[in-house]
């Protein structure tokens, strides 16, 4: 392109220039100045009420109906609880199997009535008896092809059900006093 029409270019650049700047602000002023009429003003009509009183009847009537929802707070994104009727009868039914009852508490067919220390160890004896029959016990050993004696107090002795794991404790009692 030639330096001529470069020069013409840049001068009708500058003509468009000046035309939207005279139109942007001397447009403007002119546009705010004069109001418009819309076209949706002219559909506009008025309500034909005749008498415009405050109807107290059916506000009395909203006034008496009471909110039953419930009652959730919008601001907590978890859900709202359940209403009370439903947890009642949810806790009244049992879901799934019944558990069976807890095993009946170990029952030790002998009585405790003393005990020994060993002089040389220390470990203790415990004496207990069955029916007749005095059994003679060591600390850790079983009896009675059932039961381990695990620790002798002075009051009572640790009894485990071989089979189960289970614990006992039986109480020493005072045998009957001999008589004469």
């Amino acid at each position: 392109m030639s330096r001529r029409n470069e020069i013409y270019l840049l001068f009708a650049l500058l003509i468009v220039l000046a035309g939207a700047l005279y139109y942007y602000f001397a447009g403007h002023n002119q546009v705010a100045a004069t109001p418009k009429v819309v076209a949706g003003d002219t559909k506009f009509r008025p309500l034909d009420v005749q008498e415009p009183q405050l109807r107290l009847d059916l506000l009395a009537k909203l006034q008496k109906i009471e909110y039953t929802g419930t009652h959730r707070n919008i601001f907590v994104a978890e859900p709202p609880p359940p209403p009370k009727a439903q947890v009642e009868a949810a806790a009244a039914r049992s879901v799934g199997p019944q558990l069976p009852p807890p095993p009946p508490p170990v029952q030790v067919p002998g009585q405790l009535f003393g005990y020994a220390s060993e002089a040389s160890s220390g470990r203790r004896v415990a004496f207990f008896s069955e029916g007749d029959d005095v059994l003679v016990v060591a600390e850790g050993a079983t009896f009675l092809n059932q039961f381990r004696l695990v620790h002798v107090t002075d009051n009572s002795a640790d009894v485990e059900e071989i089979s189960t794991g289970r614990h006992a404790t039986v109480p020493m009692v005072q045998p009957p006093a001999a008589q004469e």
